[in-house]
């Protein structure tokens, strides 16, 4: 535990922080699932709205500062070539 006042407040400002990178990153991979189920089973247009949804979440994660922009770019690359196969 912390002795300083603004060392404890640091503390409730770092788990804040933690928990909205946790449900960003969180739902930046559900995204990613959902638009791999939808490319596995074949159907385009259900892949495309997916992949819509998929590439928006990765970009916000890294404008965030969730990811690193490489880390988004690398995610969207693999998306994109992964839905150009269909």
């Amino acid at each position: 535990m912390a002795n300083i006042k603004s060392a404890s407040k640091r503390v409730l400002i770092a788990q804040k922080a933690t928990a909205k990178n946790k449900a960003a990153k969180s739902l930046m991979k559900t995204n990613t699932k959902k638009f791999d189920a939808a490319a596995s089973g074949g159907d385009r247009k259900a892949a495309e709205s997916a992949y819509k949804t998929a590439v928006k979440t990765v970009d916000r994660a890294a404008t965030k500062g969730v990811i690193h922009k490489n880390k988004a770019a690398r995610r969207k690359s693999a998306l994109t070539k992964k839905l150009s196969s269909i």
